[in-house]
């Protein structure tokens, strides 16, 4: 007989507020604890010193935790001039200075050459594996490893306005929103445009406002976690706190089934469109069955999500059922 999972089934997503100072480990080990919930997870690693959205993903919703994590992603930061670091964020020993200080027009005219896809090598302390071994493991022990450069997608990237902070902390840090994709390392972007400027740089604070259909405004604290932890007699709704699973899939088909449909899709069985109305449904979700592409979409029963499938021609394949 299989052992039965200790905790609560809770399917879906929380938008946490992760704050500075915590891990994202621990911001995990905190909401499992505070609702006694089987299976939870996060999509997005944000390092101990950065703040903002941090997706957890609880139960059937870590099959969806891929989907968050290709989601473009939007972060606020500030960088200081002067300094470059081990960490290449203010946790780090300084390596080399400068006294040099970028003027905002100099800045202006290098963040083209960080726009669309570029190539990046992400930073010593990074999570990266070498032979194995996590990259920040190695630099904690002294040695310096190559690590290979990246292709990365920045969609936007500006200077935010600098009002209300004296000119001379003006010339020494310089504030920045950018939107980007996977596998962007923040740190990197400020190590690179500290030594093209000549003048070196490091993140001094990052927030990271969306990810995905996620947006820091709506976030949650993790207060609130910590006040169920400390009061376990007082029963919380998780209602209050857990979004659907099919939040972060906003931007892909929905496809609803009729309950023969259904039955099949759930019991791990592809399902086949023919009649006209039924390839209606699929030309009225912007499906083009005709073409050889293959579309992922998710399946649908009573409103509530039912699979991730594939769509090829009129074939409906069940590729992550959710156990709902």
């Amino acid at each position: 007989m299989a052992r039965r999972k200790k905790g609560l089934k809770i399917n879906g997503w929380i938008n946490l507020h992760k704050p500075v100072g915590v891990t994202s480990t621990r911001a995990v080990g905190k909401i499992r604890r505070a609702l006694n919930a089987q299976k939870v997870g996060h999509g997005g690693t944000l390092d101990p010193l950065a703040s903002g959205v941090l997706p957890i993903a609880l139960g059937e919703a870590t099959k969806t935790v891929n989907f968050i994590q290709d989601a473009f992603k939007t972060y606020e930061f500030e960088v200081t001039w002067g300094e470059q670091r081990s960490t290449d964020d203010a946790e780090g020993e300084v390596i080399h200075s400068s006294d040099k200080r970028p003027s905002e027009e100099e800045i202006t005219a290098i963040l083209p050459r960080f726009m669309g896809e570029i190539v990046q090598t992400p930073p010593q302390f990074s999570a990266i594996k070498i032979n194995g071994e996590r990259a920040y493991d190695i630099a904690r022990d002294g040695e310096q490893v190559e690590i290979k450069s990246r292709k990365v997608y920045i969609e936007s990237f500006s200077i935010l306005p600098q009002a209300g902070r004296p000119a001379t902390a003006r010339q020494n840090k310089t504030s920045f929103r950018i939107t980007c994709g996977k596998g962007t390392y923040i740190r990197s972007l400020a190590r690179d445009m500290g030594e093209i400027l000549g003048c070196y740089g490091y993140i001094s604070s990052l927030k990271r406002t969306k990810v995905g259909p996620l947006e820091l405004k709506n976030a949650i604290s993790l207060d609130i976690f910590q006040k169920m932890i400390d009061n376990p007699s007082q029963d919380e709704d998780t209602r209050s706190v857990v979004l659907p699973l099919q939040t972060v899939l906003d931007d892909i088909p929905a496809l609803a089934l009729k309950d023969q449909e259904a039955s099949s899709v759930k019991n791990g069985n592809h399902i086949s469109f023919l009649s006209k109305p039924d390839l209606n449904r699929l030309e009225a979700l912007g499906i083009d069955w005709k073409s050889d592409e293959i579309t992922t979409a998710l399946a649908t029963y009573d409103g509530n999500a039912l699979a991730m499938v594939e769509i090829e021609g009129a074939q409906i394949h069940p590729v992550r059922v959710f156990n709902m």
